[in-house]
This record gives structure tokens, C-alpha cells and sequence, in this order.
């Protein structure tokens, strides 16, 4: 097993570092022992540098900062082994296409050109959205080609995964399908938040919850389902992938079970110790022709990497929100550290490493046969 000393001089790079699934990624690298960290993001006038405040990492960059370094003094970044891209405009109503293009997808591309020239891990996020209005068969090997997103957002996401299929990089990748991840440091997201906060903020105010009708009539009010994932699941299945070499290409990110509207809202009422009040509300008309009714994930694939964590309950997963995290309006990092003596061990106790994320820079050669940094997984592994 590596020394927190050797883990130390990994350099990792997290984009969209501050925001919801990046921050939480950064908060499981931190409990695995990983504080050499490149944060990037843009925090602007907004709220989430909250989330950074109680994490350990080395520097922080923004995003046109770091996209300005990559374009012209990129040696700056020979240190960094892996790529974590998880920052974008994650809105479903954004309406600006060409803004989404360049920040979604022309960032992405020239973030995976310059990893992958330079044999580094590259892990990045796709989306769930991609699937467009498809309710059954979600499954990674359909062609991306043959896929309709329904928004701006999904299109933007969906072109990337299009391009590094086209272009022959995805099997040297690893893109992220994430389907309906709640948990602790959504907060700033406003109407992109998860239900899960919608739902507890409603009934802190007002005591009960709208849920829309349902306009099939073999489906119940409130019976539609989605596949649900608590982001402390979702980010473990992240730095699984990401310490995988034979793991390339896309994956989804869920449960891989389909549960009800009705089954979330009535576990955010547990959670928070009331009696259920759900009153079903019309849906807007511009939503009835592409609404989805259901969504799940198949994660075979993400099983057959070896991935055998147990996956989080719905309830088990709402009730730890709920109750470590917003009744006391904690983000993930916040809990009483006990203190320790200074020495090898990170702040926090024994790291869980399962396989070592990274390495030293393998050199300016691109890795041709492989996923790019296969060599340097390959050599963590002897070492752990």
C-alpha cells in the first residue's frame, strides 16, 4: 500500500471542483487520502465556494484561467495523472445553444485532446440526458449517434460523446452517464436541484408537497419513476472507474433500480419525522409531449468492472441527507474531525484505497495501445 507521502505527489485535476457532484468527488478523494488536488472552476457571485471551505485540496484555478494555461503554456500542467471533468452548465433550460457548444462541449474536447495526447487518465461527465425521451433499454452500448436528447443541455452533452466515438478517443476515456444523483452540496443549483430539497424546502415552508399528474392512464398520479443515485454512491463509482484501467468508454451512473415520485417524497417526510401531505398538480402543457414516465439505468457494465459496493437504499440515502445534512445545513466535509497527532496519516484516519488513483506523469508520448493512462494504473497496481 502507498504512504500518504506517496500519494501526495499525484496530482489530481477536478473541474466544476466547487459545485455538486465535483465538490462531493473531492470530499471522497479527501476520505481515500488524495489532497494533491488542482481545483477548477467558476465561482462567480454565487454561493458553492461554501463547498470547498471544509475541503483539503493544493490550488485552485477558474476555468478560463485554466482553458488560457492549456492554450498556451500547457507544461504548467504536466504534473496532473488524472482528469476529473465534471464542470459545465448542468441547466436543462438553458436556452443559449452556443454557449452550452463552448462551454459543454468545446471545453470538454480540448480538455480530453490535451489528456489524452499526453497518455493521462481522462474521466468526464456525459449525461443521463443524452438518452433524450427513451424510457426503456438505457443501456451504454446503444449508438450515440442513434440518440435524441430532448434540450439544449443533453445536445451539448451528447455531441462530445458523438465526437470522441467518431474520432476514435472513447476507447481511451471514460465518460459518465449520471442519471437523478441527490445528496449533500446541491444547494446552489437552484431549479436544477434534486426533488429531494425541493421536496424537504416545501415542506419546511408549507407543509406539503406538489407532485405533477400523470397523463397516461395506465400510470397512477405520482407512480411515474426515475432512477434515483445519492451522490456519495455516485462518486465512489467515479474513482472506481477512474482507477480502473480496463474501464473505458461510457457508463452509467444509477441505482439501476426504477422507483416512484411518491416512493422519494414519502421518504424525505420520514426523514424529516411528519405525516405525508402529497397533492397532485397539473403539468404545464409545453412539458405533457415529452415527459418521461420512467427512467433506470442498466449498470451491467459498470459491474462487470468489478464494482461490488452495495448501492444505497432510497430511504437510507434520504435519510442520511435529510438528517446529517440539511436539517443541520452542513455540506459534505463539515462533521467533527477528531484531532490527531501530525504524521503521516491525513486528518480523518486510515485512507480506504482500493487501488491508487494516478501517478507521477508517464511523459509526453501519448499511449497508443489502450485507454490513456493504462501504463500508469498498471504500475500503481503492482505497487498497492
Amino acid at each position: 500500500m502507498l504512504t500518504y507521502r506517496e500519494r501526495r505527489r499525484m496530482r489530481i485535476l477536478v473541474t466544476g471542483g466547487a459545485g455538486f457532484i465535483g465538490s462531493a468527488l473531492i470530499w471522497e478523494l479527501n476520505q481515500r487520502g488524495f489532497d494533491d488536488i488542482l481545483v477548477a472552476d467558476r465561482l462567480g457571485t454565487g454561493e458553492k465556494w461554501r463547498h470547498l471551505v471544509p475541503l483539503r485540496f493544493r490550488d485552485y484555478v477558474e476555468a478560463d484561467d485554466l482553458a488560457k494555461i492549456l492554450g498556451e503554456t500547457p507544461g504548467k500542467l504536466d504534473e496532473i495523472s488524472t482528469v476529473f471533468h465534471l464542470g459545465a452548465c448542468s441547466s436543462t433550460t438553458e436556452n443559449d445553444a452556443s454557449y452550452l457548444i463552448r462551454n459543454n462541449f468545446g471545453y470538454t474536447k480540448m480538455l480530453a485532446e490535451w489528456a489524452v495526447g499526453k497518455g493521462r487518465r481522462f474521466v468526464y461527465a456525459s449525461s443521463g440526458a443524452t438518452y433524450g425521451a427513451r424510457e426503456h433499454g438505457l443501456r451504454e452500448d446503444l449508438e450515440p449517434s442513434e440518440l435524441r436528447p430532448l434540450n439544449k443541455y443533453g445536445f451539448s452533452k451528447h455531441i462530445f460523446d458523438v465526437y470522441a466515438a467518431r474520432s476514435g478517443i472513447l476507447d481511451r476515456i471514460v465518460g459518465l452517464k449520471y442519471f437523478n444523483v441527490y445528496g449533500p452540496n446541491e444547494d446552489h443549483k437552484g431549479d436544477m436541484r434534486s426533488v429531494v430539497h425541493k421536496a424537504y424546502e416545501s415542506i419546511t415552508r408549507d407543509g406539503w408537497v406538489g407532485l405533477f399528474k400523470s397523463y397516461r392512464a395506465e400510470i397512477a398520479d405520482g407512480e411515474q419513476t426515475r432512477d434515483f443515485i445519492y451522490v456519495k454512491d455516485a462518486v465512489a463509482m467515479t474513482v472506481h472507474l477512474a482507477n480502473t484501467p480496463s474501464a473505458r468508454g461510457l457508463f452509467n451512473l444509477g441505482s439501476g433500480t426504477a422507483r416512484t415520485w411518491l416512493d422519494l417524497v414519502g421518504a424525505v417526510f420520514t426523514a424529516m419525522g411528519r405525516k405525508p401531505d402529497i397533492r397532485f398538480i397539473e403539468m404545464p402543457e409545453v412539458l405533457r409531449g415529452r415527459y418521461q414516465y420512467a427512467t433506470q439505468a442498466s449498470i451491467d457494465k459498470l459491474r462487470s468492472t468489478g464494482y461490488d459496493r452495495p448501492i444505497t437504499s432510497l430511504e437510507d440515502g434520504i435519510s442520511d441527507y435529510v438528517r446529517g445534512y440539511l436539517i443541520p445545513g452542513r455540506s459534505l466535509g463539515d462533521q467533527p474531525v477528531v484531532d490527531q497527532p501530525v504524521g503521516d496519516k491525513p486528518v480523518g484516519g486510515e485512507p480506504v484505497v482500493d487501488q491508487p488513483i494516478g501517478d507521477e506523469p508517464v511523459g509526453d508520448k501519448p499511449v497508443v495501445d489502450g485507454a490513456a493512462g493504462d501504463a500508469a494504473a498498471r504500475i500503481l497496481s503492482s505497487r498497492a
